[in-house]
Order: structure tokens, then C-alpha cells, then sequence
């Protein structure tokens, strides 16, 4: 256990100290290249953010290849203002081009937050789990009896001979009431795929989830969700 702490605070002070320095450059880069008073203290927030919006996304593991563009993206900013601001550029004499950059950084940042935060559904869990409701619709379904085309003439009724009336015979006991039938099972797949979606709702959100969400992610009537949130419990 202790050793586990030792190397837990190692790593946050390392990554305290790291983090503070690129903060640093990037606020004299920013306040080199014109961006004066709360504008440069803007800038290395704003790369840290997109930092973590793209590992957020890389850890996800769905759609990792734009989480590896704009990490990449954030980095190349933070590494460009470290070599920057170590005397490989004159800070009083700030060339045109990366005043350019520094300028339209806030536009490239908020395109990068904006489609790391709004993340697709993977088109294989959607499919999956389509094919899944339509298997279970399937199997629910009673089959119908073949009544060939409708452009086959429906074969005449045969005329009943005329008979000779008899007598009406006893009434018939009332039929006794019939209980419902009971409602049909799940089927396993259905129940195995929305263990999946349960899982992985819980690892994103930490928390169980509900019967609407889960209602909503497999697309299927909220009876049948009610029955597949009761066997996951």
C-alpha cells in the first residue's frame, strides 16, 4: 500500500510540474504574439481542455482515431510553445505567421471540443441491437396460415342441402374463462446485449442504468424493456 502511494504521488507531482511549465509557455507565447491580460491565461486552458477531451474520447475506445487527431493537435501546441519560449524565438519580435496561429487557435479548439464531445453511436452496437428487436419480434410473432396470392380465385362454397328442422338441442354450458397467457420469454440474446449496454452505461456514468436509457438504447416497447430490466438486476 505504501509503495502504491510513493509512486501515485510521483506521478502527480510529475504531472503537476509538467503541467505548470507548458501553462507558462503557453501564456508568454500568447502574450508575445498580441493576446494581452486574460486572453494569454485563455490559451493554455484551452489547450489543456482539448488535451482532455481527446483522451476522454481515446478512452471510450469508440471512434479513437479523431481522439488520436486532436491530441496530437493539443500537443503540437504545447510542444510548439515550449521550444518557442526557450530562446528559439525572439518574444519581442513575434513573426506574423504565429501571430496568425495564436490567433485562430480559439476557433480550431472549440471545432476539436465540439466533435469530441458530441460522439456518434457505434453503427455496430446499433445494428446489433436492431437485429436482436427484430429477432425477438420474429420469435413473438405467431406464424400465419398461407392463403396463396390474391390474384387466385378463392374456390366457391359448396350450397348446403336444404334439411328438415330438428328439434333445438340443449344450451351448452357457459365456457369457462380462460386465463391469459402469460407473457413470452425474452430471448437470450436480446438479455445478453443489454448486459453489454448496462455495463458500459455503468463504466461511463457510474452509475446503474435505468429503465428509460435502456428502453432507449435497444430500441425496443417499454414492456418489453421492463422485462429485460428486471433479469438484469
Amino acid at each position: 500500500m505504501r509503495r502504491y502511494v510513493a509512486r501515485l504521488d510521483a506521478v502527480l507531482i510529475q504531472a503537476v510540474i509538467a503541467g505548470a511549465l507548458s501553462f507558462s509557455h503557453l501564456h508568454d507565447l500568447a502574450a508575445a504574439a498580441g493576446q494581452q491580460g486574460w486572453k494569454a491565461w485563455a490559451y493554455p486552458i484551452s489547450v489543456d481542455l482539448l488535451l482532455v477531451a481527446a483522451w476522454r474520447r481515446l478512452r471510450s475506445g469508440h471512434g479513437t482515431a479523431p481522439g488520436w487527431c486532436w491530441s496530437l493537435t493539443a500537443l503540437v501546441a504545447s510542444l510548439g510553445a515550449n521550444i518557442a519560449t526557450a530562446g528559439l524565438l525572439d518574444l519581442t519580435d513575434v513573426p506574423a505567421w504565429l501571430r496568425i496561429l495564436v490567433a485562430g487557435w480559439p476557433a480550431v479548439a472549440f471545432l476539436g471540443g465540439t466533435l469530441l464531445a458530441h460522439a456518434p453511436k457505434p453503427d455496430g452496437e446499433e445494428e446489433e441491437a436492431q437485429e436482436i428487436v427484430s429477432l425477438a419480434d420474429s420469435e413473438a410473432q405467431p406464424p400465419t396460415a398461407h392463403l396463396g396470392s390474391p390474384s387466385e380465385p378463392l374456390p366457391s362454397e359448396p350450397v348446403a342441402p336444404e334439411l328438415e328442422p330438428v328439434a333445438a338441442p340443449a344450451p351448452a354450458p357457459a365456457p369457462q374463462p380462460v386465463a391469459a397467457p402469460s407473457s413470452s420469454p425474452v430471448p437470450a440474446a436480446l438479455v445478453d446485449h443489454a448486459r453489454k449496454v448496462a455495463a458500459t452505461h455503468r463504466d461511463r456514468t457510474g452509475e446503474p442504468i435505468d429503465t428509460d436509457t435502456l428502453r432507449a438504447r435497444l430500441g425496443v416497447p417499454p414492456a418489453l424493456a421492463q422485462q429485460i430490466a428486471t433479469q438484469l438486476i
